[in-house]
């Protein structure tokens, strides 16, 4: 337990892969985040339809395996679609991952990795 809590203590923010729509609603809610200095680090990445698979790979790499102040992981289920494989193969506790829908984009609960872990879980 002692370990869990040390692992969670500095992780105070929430980083974003998503849409520009959606990253926009996210930043006016308050939780983008520049690092200072010379290589500015940001916690969120907007995709579009030029955005290579390799650039959101990177970045959710970054998010989920090198800063480690990053808490829960907020990423369009579209765009988690991209890297599934990487999504699901992530199982560390933090940062949580959470799918999202999209304006363009509904929610398919049959795509989410978190709720495919807990219909394994209760045996369905």
């Amino acid at each position: 337990m002692a370990a869990s809590a040390a692992s969670s203590k500095d992780r105070q923010f929430l980083a974003v892969i998503g849409d520009e729509d959606s990253v926009t609603g996210l930043l006016l809610a308050g939780i983008g985040h520049v690092s200072d200095g010379p290589d500015a680090d940001k916690n969120f990445l907007v995709v579009d339809s030029t955005t290579e698979t390799s650039k959101i790979e990177e970045h959710f790499q970054k998010f989920t395996q090198d800063r480690k102040d990053i808490a829960v992981l907020l990423i369009n289920q579209h765009i988690a679609e991209r890297i599934r494989h990487r999504v699901d193969a992530f199982t560390d506790p933090f940062p949580a991952i959470l799918e999202i829908p999209s304006k363009d984009h509904p929610y398919d609960p049959e795509k989410d990795s978190v709720l495919k872990r807990v219909r394994r879980l209760f045996g369905e």
